[in-house]
């Protein structure tokens, strides 16, 4: 059955709604099983709930690779795209609670995460350029190595940890530990439902617009699924608990390289990250810039005068609208170049029966 685009904007629409909502709720109920599970800070804001708030990515890229026509550049782009929009969530939170007295709160061992952020989105930035040709079980070698520095990474991470990450005195949920957990798992069915429509739409919004679905992931589809973190950054500054907004934000960034690696297995043909485009490289050294801006700033915020770090603040938000633009001006449709292919293969055509 042909979807119209009015319909297929409509399910993007509802979709879009859900991911958050059910994003929002992953955060809540996996902040609440730290708590009562005992973890710390660092682990909730690092792995647990980066893992919970990246769920709708890992389920949207699935979803864009297992599609009747796999969409690859669609899964690319909202991992990329996705780590641009984490770092602006970073400065306008930042700008928003304080700038120097909300990153003043960050613990300097966040560091080494947002190190093995920077790593990590270098190296997906190198594959995709480099397009390595090697895989195993048909999964490619670059999806194994990425995963591999993401174990390391997250082992030394935790290893350095802040000393007071277990000691800290977390609020009571107000739930039972088999709730939380019950919670947690309808949530997730939620989420992942909901990406399957999102990256279903997208996909017929790109083919019936003629807009490169490498832009729809990095520009709509990134910026959608970006939400539970948006949520997730705004409800620890508001309970002062910067280290757990930063946590979150720099671990998905992490944990969004490695849904490369999730989602090659489902990809058959051929290595998911080999399916670049000059889109996505772009978004991945925008996000790559501002991973370090961003490690700059929160190591050198005592040095740092306000009004400088009110202005890196501003200007890593203006290098992410910038990066957007030009996302999306090298993804728009170009009628003329798709009206003279036409031509030339109608010409092609007519020459083949006037020779028959």
């Amino acid at each position: 059955m042909e979807m119209s685009l009015s319909l297929s904007i409509g399910i993007f629409v509802a979709s879009a709604v859900a991911v958050i909502y059910f994003g929002s709720l992953l955060a809540k109920y996996g902040d609440a099983l730290a708590t009562l599970t005992g973890w710390g800070r660092l682990f909730v804001g690092s792995l647990l709930v980066a893992l919970a708030t990246s769920l709708p990515e890992l389920s949207t890229n699935i979803s864009a690779v297992r599609l009747a026509t796999p969409n690859p550049e669609l899964a690319l782009g909202d991992v990329f795209g996705s780590n641009m929009a984490n770092m602006f969530i970073l400065a306008v939170v930042a700008l928003i609670f304080g700038g120097k007295r909300f990153l003043q709160k960050v613990a300097p061992e966040q560091g080494y995460l947002i190190v093995l952020a920077a790593i990590m989105t270098a190296l997906a930035v190198l594959f995709a350029t480099v397009k390595i040709d090697i895989s195993v079980w048909q999964i490619g070698i670059s999806s194994i190595i990425l995963l591999i520095v993401y174990v390391i990474g997250m082992k030394i991470v935790y290893s350095k940890r802040p000393e007071d990450a277990d000691d800290e005195e977390l609020e009571d949920p107000g739930i039972t530990l088999t709730k939380a957990w019950v919670m947690f798992g309808i949530v997730s069915a939620g989420v992942i439902i909901a990406s399957f429509f999102l990256a279903f739409s997208v996909d017929r919004i790109a083919e019936l617009t003629g807009v490169a679905s490498s832009t729809l992931g990095i520009l709509s589809v990134a910026v959608v699924t970006s939400m539970p973190e948006v949520a997730a950054s705004i409800a620890a500054a508001r309970m002062g608990a910067a280290d757990l907004g930063i946590g979150n934000l720099y671990g998905s960034c992490v944990f969004n390289v490695t849904i490369l690696c999730y989602a090659d297995p489902f990809y058959r043909q051929g290595i998911l990250v080999n399916q670049s485009d000059p889109n996505h490289l772009i978004a991945g050294v925008v996000a790559l810039i501002l991973i370090l801006m961003g490690l700059v700033m929160i190591l050198g915020r005592d040095k740092l005068h306000k009004l400088l770090t009110w202005s890196v603040l501003a200007l890593m938000a203006a290098i992410y609208i910038a990066g957007a633009i030009a996302v999306a001006r090298l993804g728009a449709p170009h009628t003329s170049t798709a009206s003279t292919d036409t031509g030339i293969e109608k010409s092609v055509q007519e020459s083949s029966v006037k020779e028959v």
